[in-house]
């Protein structure tokens, strides 16, 4: 027997939206989570140069770990963009 399955306007990005959503807040919990361990290192590695010791393998894992959250943060802002589009066209989609 065949199943008769009912589609509305904007269910598909209505879906999208929750997985976008859900990925910002997984983004968002990354950068936050990434910005405590950048606080973390810095404070090692001034702990460290405070002992008038050379540290450049620790000086280039704090650079790497700034480099590192720019693109989280980015990859954020990405999301929130798409977001914003995914919203604005289900909102044509609904009143279409």
């Amino acid at each position: 027997m065949p199943i008769c399955v009912l589609h509305f306007p904007g269910a598909d990005t209505e879906a999208e939206i929750r997985a976008e959503e859900l990925q910002l807040c997984q983004a968002t919990a990354d950068v936050s989570a990434g910005q405590a361990r950048l606080r973390n290192q810095e404070c090692l590695l001034a702990d460290m140069t405070a002992g008038s010791r050379a540290v450049p393998e620790a000086e280039r894992f704090v650079a790497l770990l700034k480099g590192c959250l720019v693109e989280w943060e980015r990859h954020r802002v990405l999301i929130e963009q798409r977001l914003a589009y995914l919203k604005d066209r289900h909102r044509r989609e609904v009143q279409s």
